[in-house]
């Protein structure tokens, strides 16, 4: 679980240089190893809001991010934090065995982010084999399935 955290806060502490214009080669490994400390909820909250505070910015969701995967507006990967914050949010309350409902606006919005961008997010290392679930599944059910959760 902490490794997970780990790569949540990781990630946060991206955004601010990437937003602000640093390439993944100027940020460097700047993240890599134990982010947490002796406070990982300190740590995840400061993550946070350096994140929201550096995709509040003027002109931060028009700009272009250069990430792994190509130069996309700041939008998209504010989108992409999002998705995924929310699931591994998700992950973490399964594997602690907390109450694992997604607000249903949350699990809206990540439905949106992953089913209009289907066929990279699944054709990715990063999520499971999709799960077959009903027709009638609530879209968390189908979001977690199309990610390869078990609900």
């Amino acid at each position: 679980m902490r490794a997970l955290l780990n790569h949540i806060v990781a990630e946060n502490l991206w955004v601010p240089p990437l937003v602000q214009g640093q390439s993944i080669a100027d940020v460097g490994d700047r993240f890599d190893g134990d982010v947490l400390g002796d406070d990982p909820l300190g740590a995840y909250r400061a993550s946070a809001r350096a994140a929201d505070a550096a995709f509040a910015a003027p002109g931060a969701m028009e700009a272009p991010i250069g990430v792994s995967y190509g130069p996309i507006p700041g939008e998209g990967f504010a989108r992409h934090r999002l998705l995924d914050v929310v699931v591994h949010g998700w992950d973490l309350a399964k594997a602690t065995g907390q109450d694992t409902a997604m607000d249903p606006d949350l699990a809206d919005a990540c439905w949106e982010i992953v089913d209009g961008e289907r066929e990279m997010i699944v054709d990715t290392p990063y999520f499971g084999k999709p799960l077959d679930v009903g027709d009638d599944a609530d879209t968390q059910t189908r979001l977690l399935a199309l990610l390869g959760r078990h609900a």
